[in-house]
């Protein structure tokens, strides 16, 4: 189904058949925790499929769901450049989830690759503890065989646990598409001080992946796919009253029917219509001097160039778009 890069982002983290986020705040003690981070992390990389691109979200755009008790709002806080910004609380699970994507494409001869720059934050406040987390990047194949993959590596720490995790997604290597193993991935669990190795990571991330304690040597499975993101359920529309005319379906909704309808000619026309649109508000506030504001986040970009995001309110509310149980 067609739908804007705005709603990707947020189904990594609603879209999932067994709930691992809750798995993440009841752990019984801070390595428990972190494994369970761990996996979360894994489980909001999703596969790619090639040639088909998500609708780049205008700005101002929002997505806004509930699945139970989790409440998850992105906007997109930049158009040039792209910056998504999400939101998600579960006030009952005392977690809290912020993060700040913007993609930075780069070309490399026969690739391309997205680099994902923006830091994950999960808080899970019963526990007092932090985490912060980074993305692996996208890389887009063109000869000789076209294709997507994720790749580089995810570093996950918590100060207050003294643990780290290095995760090193791999790129596929094949001759004209036939032989090599893709999506791989390796990694460690280990204290950050002394850098002692307590589990090895290793499978690939959408299949099977185990978990070997080195003491031990004892092998667990850490995070497994299909279990996961398979027999996912399609969010509804609980309140349509509700559903604010920024919503991505909204913003999208003309041009997601045509796609569905076949009708490509006026999928285009009223793509460009929604862009040009984009445009002239862009060209009223230069002419007034107005600065875009946010509504739901603040936003900054330090001397490297990098992105951060706040949200202005302390939790998410519930939404009138929900996943059924």
């Amino acid at each position: 189904m067609p739908k804007s890069q705005l709603q990707c982002y947020g189904e990594s983290v609603y879209c999932t058949s067994e709930d691992i986020l809750t798995k993440c705040a009841r752990g019984k003690n801070s390595l428990e925790r972190f494994i369970a981070v761990v996996a979360w992390a894994i489980s909001t990389t999703r596969p790619v499929i090639f040639g088909w691109a998500p609708l780049n979200p205008v700005l101002g755009e929002t997505h806004h769901v509930s699945r139970g008790n989790l409440n998850v709002l992105l906007e997109q806080v930049s158009h040039h450049p792209p910056v998504s910004a999400l939101h998600a609380t579960d006030e009952e699970e005392r977690l809290e989830l912020i993060w700040c994507h913007f993609p930075v494409p780069k070309f490399h001869g026969k690739s391309i690759k997205a680099a994902v720059n923006g830091k994950r934050h999960l808080r899970l406040l019963s526990h007092g503890e932090s985490y912060e987390m980074n993305s692996p990047d996208l890389f887009f194949n063109i000869l000789p065989v076209p294709g997507a993959d994720w790749a580089g590596t995810v570093s996950i720490l918590c100060k207050e646990s003294g643990l780290e995790a290095e995760l090193i997604f791999y790129k596929g290597h094949s001759f004209l598409g036939f032989g090599g193993n893709s999506r791989l991935i390796k990694g460690k669990i280990f204290h950050s001080k002394s850098s002692k190795i307590i589990y090895e990571i290793d499978g690939q991330w959408d299949r099977t992946i185990f978990l070997k304690e080195l003491h031990s040597e004892k092998s667990s499975v850490l995070y497994d796919a299909r279990q996961t993101i398979l027999n996912l359920n399609t969010p509804i529309v609980k309140d349509l009253q509700e559903v604010r005319p920024t919503e991505s379906v909204v913003a999208w909704g003309e041009v997601i029917k045509d796609i569905l309808e076949g009708d490509w000619e006026k999928a285009r026309d009223d793509k460009r219509e929604v862009e040009e649109r984009e445009r002239r508000l862009r060209k009223e506030r230069s002419c007034k001097g107005e600065d875009w504001v946010p509504k739901h986040f603040k936003i900054s970009q330090n001397k490297e160039g990098q992105w951060e995001c706040w949200p202005l309110e302390p939790s998410v509310p519930p939404s009138p778009i929900i996943v059924p149980p």
